[in-house]
């Protein structure tokens, strides 16, 4: 754990402690595990964009693709009877193919990962408008998928199952990124994508493989989120949870210029967001602020990180100045020294 990781976590229990101490029924049994849940809920998504973050890029699509993904996959189950075996495979390829996509104009065409998955952004929603003639798509009575819907929104000892994915999933991302070669082509790409093509990294591939991991995820968040809310509103599903992702990612210590971020720095930030979440709805403020907090926590996060790059640049200039400080002053003690004749040994008979 990194001095971010740690100062984050000391702010989450501090919110957590005064949040507890302001209205009691935040540590309630009942509220810390629908706080657990949502957790899950956020967190899955988050280490998709974070991860995406990491490579330099950013993913502004994933709202709109819960909401093609999600209508996709109500009317598998209902419209057209699929098993929901095979109704969940067609959602996560097609999360894995619209990351593909995006990943591969971002790659090959070179276009920038903001205007991509901003275009995402516009065509997924309208996509899903379209396709359901912006109607609502539910379950209605049916249990066309009763199973997975016990396993997506049920538990085990009282522990929300999304919760339990999520620790899966960061201990698998945690191994890839912080244990492997790939993880640390990720930060190279990051930091500097240039030289690591020059040192014989891929990086269209490590960049698009990022891409696909977040939308891989993004169709396992589809189908919580489908469970969640039992309907799927093309209009408003899915709406500005980008901003959630980023946040999370932001707070997490994941820096927008790319080559920065922990996973585990990615889940201590959306658990601080939706402890905020919680706070807001604590204190009475307005339901209508929760995308003000939002805003300004991702401003803060950035105003953190610029100067926390600084402070950095200035250490690491006043280190080069300290390694050269020497070689200069012996430089000097040369330079001081006589030259020609006084510079001759004096000899013993010259002493005499």
């Amino acid at each position: 754990m990194n001095k971010k990781e740690l100062g984050l976590g000391l702010l989450l229990l501090v919110i957590a402690a005064v949040t507890g101490a302001i209205n009691p029924a935040f540590l309630s049994l009942v509220n810390l595990l629908n706080m657990a849940n949502l957790i899950g809920l956020f967190g899955v998504f988050a280490l998709g964009e974070g991860l995406v973050i990491i490579t330099g890029g950013i993913d502004l699509s994933l709202g709109s693709m819960f909401a093609l993904l999600g209508v996709i996959f109500i009317d598998l189950l209902t419209t057209y009877q699929v098993p929901w075996p095979l109704a969940l495979l067609a959602v996560l390829l097609g999360g894995l193919v619209l990351g593909a996509i995006q990943g591969f104009l971002v790659t090959r065409l070179k276009m920038q990962p903001f205007i991509v998955t901003l275009c995402g952004l516009l065509i997924y929603r309208g996509a899903a408008r379209y396709y359901t003639s912006d109607s609502t798509r539910g379950f209605g009575y049916g249990d066309e998928a009763a199973t997975l819907s016990s396993i997506a929104s049920g538990n085990v000892a009282g522990i929300p199952n999304t919760f339990i994915l999520l620790i899966i999933l960061a201990l698998v991302l945690g191994v890839v990124l912080h244990r492997s070669v790939y993880g640390r082509w990720l930060y190279a790409v990051g930091k500097n994508e240039e030289a690591a093509r020059f040192s014989g990294i891929n990086t269209n591939l490590v960049i698009a493989t990022a891409y696909i991991i977040s939308g891989l995820l993004a169709g396992v968040s589809t189908v919580l989120f489908v469970f969640y809310t039992n309907s799927v509103s093309p209009s408003s599903f899915g709406n500005f949870y980008e901003l959630y992702a980023i946040a999370a990612a932001v707070l997490g210590g994941c820096s927008l210029r790319g080559g920065e971020g922990s996973i585990l720095g990615i889940v201590l930030g959306t658990a601080l967001l939706q402890v905020l979440q919680n706070l807001v709805n604590i204190l009475g403020i307005p339901n209508s602020l929760n995308f003000a907090v939002m805003g300004t926590v991702i401003l803060i996060g950035v105003l953190a990180d610029h100067q926390l790059q600084a402070r950095r640049r200035r250490k690491m200039a006043l280190a080069g100045l300290a390694r050269t400080a020497p070689r200069s002053t012996l430089e000097g003690q040369q330079s001081a020294a006589p030259h020609g004749v006084g510079a001759l040994p004096v000899r013993t008979g010259d002493q005499a």
